[in-house]
């Protein structure tokens, strides 16, 4: 068991306060009570989940973000926290996990990886033997990155220990050497399939929501690790994502932190010996603050201009280069013949176009044993689209209302051409813009996904957690290790160990 740590000296000084209970908040605090600390998380809503939550609306429960989630095998973080702290939580496996639909093409991604690449094999003019090249290559790459997601004291900060278990496995560092700095799209040609279009579809549409790009773009060894996500531990949690959520909350407080929920934390302020706390139910002082919040969310709570915090500067501009979320949540009757479980639909309407604005849309469905989602005989749907945040920040106000009108027609469009079956009997729909999603979620500027993983060794220029002035800490998708719920709950246990050696 880790040894307890402690810098308080008065009952008024907490060793750390989390600011948003989002994963890598999460993960954060309750790893930081594992070891001992007084620990406050200090969430602006009263659920907790942040953009991966579940939030009630109508009567209705939606998933904030249309979302598939990994993590739960046995021995992965999610696995052994819900073993371990012996949480209320039920995983479902679902197969297919995904399945792509674009014209002329449906592609079921199922848990067996092997059956998956069979699929892709049997479709027509396959280039049987480059496929089966390019996914050894794939499965060479994420069999070395992976266990850095299983093994989270791989992972930055290093102590001997873990220097010396990686200079044991440095030889199974070679497969990484060829790709770093370059995009998924070199790998795709080195095999000869840069022509093959289902490949390429499947590929774009996967990088676009995990690595935040296409895959002509997208750095390759992020790139090639994600494509194992859907073969890592990955199910439906009933009830929506909401309920690990709620469950970690619940482990928190029973290992003697306070969860302090409907609390929205106004400022942060630097005082001796730590900082101040200004949130919504009085001060709170700590000696260490996490901010589980968008670079741009770290600058608002200290009212730091531009220029004051640079490297935090820079990752903000990182950020804004990627994209918002404009949302469809529905709730529907099941086509006939429906088995009932949960479904994740990702959509294509045309391939040669960007995977943005309605062209790509990934759709999450409840199943039947997520009860109080809807009503019986009903079912949930949460679909979502990136924007470019750029763009929406060159539009005038007055000029959103019809950008939004259309791209929510489009959506529908979508729905309506690759999944009629879903959309013959709508009953209620409500639709949101990043203005919106930012309400459900309180990301900034309704902002998703982090930092856009584009090819190039700046990737690698930050391997641990980001420490953006003594004792405070940001944590989430915007740091490495980066996008995904699994991965920005391992980085919160990273900046945690941080926090623990820092005494």
């Amino acid at each position: 068991m880790p040894v307890p740590f402690s810098w308080a000296t008065l009952d008024t000084w907490y060793d750390a306060v989390v600011v948003g209970a989002g994963f890598g908040g999460l993960a954060t605090a309750l790893e930081l009570c594992r070891r001992g600390a007084r620990v406050a998380l200090c969430e602006a809503l009263n659920y907790p989940g942040g953009c991966a939550s579940t939030f009630r609306r109508g009567g209705y429960a939606f998933e904030s973000g249309a979302t598939l989630f990994s993590g739960f095998d046995a021995h992965q973080l999610f696995g052994r926290w819900i073993r371990e702290h012996a949480l209320d939580v039920t995983v479902e496996p679902v197969d297919p996990l995904v399945e792509l639909r674009a014209p002329g093409l449906r592609l079921p991604v199922h848990r067996d990886r092997a059956r998956f690449i069979g699929e892709i094999r049997a479709l027509p003019g396959a280039p049987v033997e480059a496929i089966e090249r390019f996914f050894e290559t794939q499965a060479r790459v994420a069999g070395v990155l992976w266990p850095l997601f299983d093994d989270p004291d791989l992972l930055p900060p290093l102590n001997l220990r873990s220097l010396l278990r990686h200079a044991g496995r440095a030889w199974t560092y070679a497969p990484l050497a060829r790709w770093l700095g370059r995009p998924l799209g070199a790998v795709v040609a080195h095999h000869g399939l840069e022509h093959f279009t289902p490949l390429r579809t499947y590929l774009d549409a996967l990088c676009q929501i995990t690595v935040q790009c296409s895959a002509a773009e997208a750095e390759a060894p992020f790139a090639l690790a994600a494509m194992d996500y859907y073969w890592r531990g990955t199910g439906h949690v009933r009830g929506g994502i909401g309920q690990l959520a709620k469950a970690l909350t619940g482990a928190i407080t029973a290992r003697g932190g306070d969860v302090l929920l409907a609390n929205q934390v106004r400022a942060v302020t630097p005082v001796e010996g730590g900082w101040k706390v200004t949130a919504r139910r009085g001060e709170l002082r700590a000696r260490h603050v996490v901010a589980n919040t968008l670079p741009q969310g770290l600058r608002s709570l200290l009212d730091a201009p531009v220029g004051r915090l640079p490297r935090v500067d820079a990752l903000a501009e990182r950020v804004n280069e990627g994209w918002g979320a404009a949302m469809l949540y529905l709730v529907v009757r099941p086509p006939e013949g429906d088995s009932g479980s949960a479904r994740h639909l990702e959509l294509v309407r045309d391939p040669a176009q960007t995977f943005t604005e309605g062209n790509h849309l990934f759709a999450s469905v409840s199943g039947v044993t997520d009860e109080g989602r809807a009503r019986p005989g009903q079912r949930t749907v949460t679909v979502s689209t990136h924007v470019p945040l750029k763009k929406l920040a060159d539009l005038s106000p007055e000029a959103q209302g019809p950008y939004f009108a259309q791209l929510h027609a489009r959506m529908r469009e979508g729905l309506e051409e690759l999944a009629p079956e879903w959309m013959g009997q709508v009953v209620h729909a409500m639709t949101a813009s990043p203005r919106t999603f930012q309400r459900f979620t309180l990301r900034e500027a309704g902002a998703v996904g982090g930092v856009p993983r584009r090819a190039g060794l700046g990737n690698y220029r930050t391997l641990g957690p980001f420490q953006a002035d003594r004792g405070l800490w940001l944590v989430g998708d915007s740091v490495f290790p980066g996008q995904s719920t699994l991965a920005t709950a391992v980085g919160g246990v990273r900046t945690a160990a941080s926090i623990a050696s820092a005494r």
